[in-house]
């Protein structure tokens, strides 16, 4: 390694100093799905930047998804997968399943991960924060529609991560609640459930990491990356049609969670090495903030 790539490694720390004061103490809240949970490459460099942020004296929380792998493990079992208004239709045969993958395979993995880089973690199941209601999936002709036991978050008990980050560990969450009037699990969307959990801890910043650079004017077209909106400028690209499919919901959740108090709301993509820290500590980030 030459001199001066020595010396551009400093000035990449002197350029995080600033965001490094001012995050310490705060809270975190990072999303993942999409293909970048696929990658076990991928995955672990995110794990490891969390555990940077953990050293750093950030407070992150991770909620991740499980779709894909949610998919395959119902395919095994014989089982079609099929959505409604972008929501997975949960029979009770397939709660079981959701409720195994993702909190006996994908939870223990990612707090396993963060742990072999020295950081500390714990698994929590969602349905000990999230508490959940049923809710209709919306099809196409504009129906709503019974889609089993997919919930929507009405509360969170916030108990064991209150506990963990008292502990310095960082929690690791699934997405299901328990429904409120049972117990049983719900399939919550992940998304939600993050944004949900934001709003009740009125984070510092809410990222979603997933399978896209961030918004785009053409979604075909990464150059065309807007970094920044804030909240009125969102619900214009909404209307205008820039913002359509499944970003419409997450941008959303951003605006709800904005409005419920949260700091600041970033949209990267996770396939990108180091992403989280590119987008937190860097002067021109690599995604979409939405701002108030």
């Amino acid at each position: 390694m030459s001199l001066q790539q020595t010396i551009d490694k400093a000035d990449a720390l002197i350029e995080a100093l600033p965001y490094l004061q001012a995050f310490r103490g705060k809270t975190f809240l990072i999303k993942m799905g999409g293909s970048a949970m696929e990658d076990p490459d991928l995955v672990a460099k995110v794990m490891r930047d969390i555990v940077f942020l953990e050293v750093a004296g950030i407070n992150p929380i991770v909620v991740h998804g499980g779709g894909k792998a949610i998919s395959a493990a119902m395919k095994d079992a014989g089982l079609e997968a099929k959505f409604v208004g972008g929501f997975r239709v949960t029979t009770d045969e397939a709660i079981d399943i959701v409720s195994r993958v993702l909190s006996e395979e994908l939870n223990p993995g990612l707090v396993r991960m963060i742990r072999d880089f020295g950081g500390k973690a714990v698994g929590i199941a969602g349905t000990d924060v999230f508490i959940g209601e049923k809710t209709k999936g919306i099809d196409p002709e504009g129906k709503r529609v019974d889609i089993g036991r997919v919930g929507e978050v009405v509360g969170c008990h916030l108990e064991h991560m209150d506990a963990a980050h008292n502990a310095g560990i960082v929690p690791v969450i699934s997405p299901l609640a328990a429904e409120l009037a049972t117990g049983k699990p719900l399939n919550i969307n992940a998304d939600l459930a993050a944004a949900a959990l934001a709003k009740e801890l009125r984070v510092a910043k809410l990222v979603y990491l997933s399978d896209v650079p961030g918004l785009m004017k053409d979604p075909s077209d990464p150059s065309t990356l807007i970094k920044s909106v804030n909240r009125k400028e969102a619900d214009e690209l909404i209307a205008d049609g820039t913002i359509s499919g499944g970003m419409i919901p997450k941008i959303r959740s951003a605006v709800d969670a904005l409005n419920a108090g949260v700091r600041k709301v970033h949209f990267v993509d996770g396939r990108l090495p180091h992403a989280l820290l590119l987008e937190i500590f860097t002067d021109g980030g690599i995604g979409t903030e939405v701002v108030r």
